[in-house]
């Protein structure tokens, strides 16, 4: 095969090989996954209702984070166990409800928000519970430019129930998710 011919084939061949690869790297990127912790609360009870039916509500929230393409994504999921009485179970129960998910930078002692949403989402979420007063919501995916550090999710839920006239009560906390 003449030098010419050879050469031409050679740098096909290398490009194909360099396209594979770039585009795996961006394939594995894009794929990169979640890392993800799952803690949950204690009960809470509805400050409004004395009645004989459950008024109590429990949650676990799955807060995720991961690195990819330069950028940290994090998001949450809240998981409930709520009343399953239709006479506390219902459109009423909350004036207000939200998950304030927060992006934060690793460091030393007390991690800065770098990015934060509020998802008041929740609060038809929760007063639409299933009939056995379960059920869950996911919050939308908050993106960060990285600057090089460790990044994680964190957030908290808070609640304005309905008919006691206090507004949003202390937030109710859960664990980060793993540094990324």
């Amino acid at each position: 095969m003449p030098a010419f011919k050879r050469t031409a084939v050679t740098l096909v061949a290398a490009g194909a090989v360099a396209g594979t690869t770039l585009a795996t790297d961006a394939a594995a990127s894009a794929a990169a996954s979640y890392h993800c912790k799952t803690s949950s609360s204690p009960t809470f009870d509805d400050p409004s209702y004395n009645g004989p039916d459950s008024d109590n509500w429990s949650f676990d929230v799955k807060l995720c984070a991961k690195r990819s393409g330069g950028y940290i994504y994090t998001t949450a999921t809240v998981y409930w166990d709520g009343p399953y009485s239709s006479g506390t179970n219902n459109q009423f129960a909350f004036n207000k409800a939200r998950f304030h998910l927060q992006t934060k930078r690793s460091t030393r002692g007390t991690d800065p928000v770098v990015k934060y949403a509020n998802y008041t989402g929740l609060e038809n979420a929760l007063e639409n519970s299933s009939a056995m007063g379960n059920g869950s919501y996911k919050t939308g995916t908050a993106k960060t430019k990285t600057t090089g550090a460790g990044y994680l999710a964190d957030g908290y839920i808070q609640l304005d129930w309905s008919g006691d006239g206090k507004g949003y009560k202390g937030p109710i906390l859960f664990s980060a998710s793993p540094t990324v």
